[in-house]
């Protein structure tokens, strides 16, 4: 039985089609976010971690009153220049401009859902 050119073809897109979805979806989820805000506290970490897909992981403490037990928000960044300027922070009051990608379907892109994408630092 001879196979044709248009029936390899056709094998060939089904065998790739779960591949190209997958790049789908991940393209969407990294795209849109799902919700934005910014978060205000202090500096506590920031670290570029991971094997093989290095990311950069941060924590921000959230305090609301002097001497209650902070909150700590983890985040992720993606931006080298955006992760320089929390770095160079360490340990001041900031406020982090986020987006929430919910979804996404590895960690390779980052540990939490949070992906900062600005920072300020207020002056005192």
């Amino acid at each position: 039985m001879q196979v044709t050119r248009k029936v390899k073809l056709i094998i060939a897109g089904f065998a790739l089609l779960p591949f190209i979805l997958f790049i789908l979806y991940t393209w969407v989820t990294l795209s849109f976010a799902f919700s934005e805000g910014e978060r205000a506290g202090y500096m506590q970490k920031m670290s570029k971690r991971g094997w093989v897909c290095k990311s950069w992981e941060g924590e921000l403490a959230l305090v609301t009153m002097p001497g209650a037990i902070p909150e700590k928000f983890q985040f992720t960044v993606r931006d080298d220049a955006v992760a320089k300027k929390i770095s160079d922070a360490a340990g001041k009051r900031v406020v982090l401009k986020y987006g929430q990608h919910k979804g996404v379907p590895t960690s390779c892109f980052g540990d939490t859902e949070y992906f900062v994408t600005d920072v300020i630092v207020p002056a005192n």
